[in-house]
């Protein structure tokens, strides 16, 4: 990993505007990637750095980028249950029915956790629910697995 990688995917986890603008303007590749295959942008929304994202995104990130399980920056905040970061991402385009390594959406991962804010945000910009894992388990059933009923309730209407 290059010099510049390893910089501004630190810049971006935590939140440094100033280093991330001073990379880019040096030509630093926004959707560079580590060992893992985070990219900055992936990083940036795990760690829940809002202005970051932006940034990254208006700097031509790739709004789609998967680490190397095929994990996306989505998955990641509807993991986490970043709401606000979840409508950007949504507005930069964001594939709402990526799956990861093992079949997993950011639906499901919402579901799963219990951010039903997310679960509601995602179904309203057309999130799809008959999508199953490599298990071939639903939405659905990965809810009620967990015992989340509101997500049930929420996925029903």
């Amino acid at each position: 990993m290059t010099q510049p990688t390893q910089i501004i995917i630190h810049a971006a986890r935590l939140g440094n505007i100033e280093v991330i603008q001073e990379l880019i303007r040096q030509k630093a590749d926004p959707n560079a990637k580590d060992e893992k295959g985070y990219t900055p942008l992936i990083i940036a929304c795990y760690n829940n750095q809002y202005q970051a994202a932006k940034l990254l995104l208006d700097s031509g990130a790739e709004v789609n980028a998967q680490d190397h399980g095929g994990n996306t920056a989505l998955m990641g905040v509807a993991f986490k249950g970043y709401l606000d970061i979840v409508e950007l991402l949504i507005n930069y385009g964001a594939n709402l029915d990526l799956q990861h390594g093992n079949g997993g959406t950011a639906l499901m991962f919402a579901a799963m956790f219990g951010r039903n804010d997310v679960l509601q945000l995602l179904l309203t910009h057309g999130a799809n629910k008959t999508i199953l894992d490599v298990r071939g388990l639903s939405v659905f059933d990965l809810a009620a697995q967990q015992g989340n009923e509101k997500a049930l309730d929420i996925l029903q209407n």
